[in-house]
């Protein structure tokens, strides 16, 4: 028999490796961020945590693994993982109706990271403004109300306008608290690094 030799093989790089395992962290932390959740008597959605974990990702994910944790995020709850608001899991939830907001986490997670970023690389947070992380969030709640409420709307038979002001407008101050939370954490995290 002749001598045989293994030799390590690399098939996904350290890089690679790292910013998948990074997103399935946020994509854990949106999980339990749902658990946070409690209903809004001025609405039929309830208010849970799950934007701020969106906009965390965006932020320190970057735009693109950003939206790769929200896409490991929906994955995981389609396929049966109690992730969504209030332990649901399952396609009846996300096509619900709260379920246009599932599906825009993706897009939200990219716009907040493109927009703090600069484009679709990562770059150091700690020389980024508190406006342009307040724009990169708030781009994110558009996408997220731009989406959210035609689902609410079709699904709950109301008028637009009710779906609107149901849908969005009273969660205004909820985001508002939750961008206040973000960038916190975001200039907490700069300070250590330093």
């Amino acid at each position: 028999m002749g001598n045989t030799t293994t030799t390590n093989v690399d098939l996904v790089g350290d890089e690679t490796a790292l910013n998948v395992a990074r997103a399935a962290l946020f994509a854990a932390l949106l999980g339990a961020f749902a658990y946070v959740s409690f209903p809004y008597p001025l609405s039929p959605a309830p208010v849970t945590l799950q934007v701020l974990g969106v906009f965390l990702a965006g932020l320190f994910l970057g735009p693109l693994w950003g939206g790769a944790a929200m896409v490991l995020y929906l994955l995981a709850g389609a396929l049966g993982a109690p992730i969504f608001s209030g332990g649901g899991a399952g396609l009846g939830v996300l096509l619900g109706p709260t379920g246009g907001y599932l599906f825009s986490y993706p897009l939200a997670a990219i716009a907040v990271g493109v927009i703090t970023h600069g484009g679709f690389g990562l770059r150091s947070l700690s020389d980024r403004s508190i406006g342009r992380l307040v724009v990169g969030m708030a781009a994110a709640t558009v996408v997220i109300y731009g989406i959210g409420v035609p689902f609410l709307w079709w699904n709950l038979d109301m008028t637009l306008q009710t779906a609107v002001i149901t849908g969005a407008v009273v969660f205004i101050p909820a985001e508002a608290v939750k961008m206040a939370a973000a960038i916190g954490i975001v200039r907490s995290d700069a300070i250590r690094a330093e």
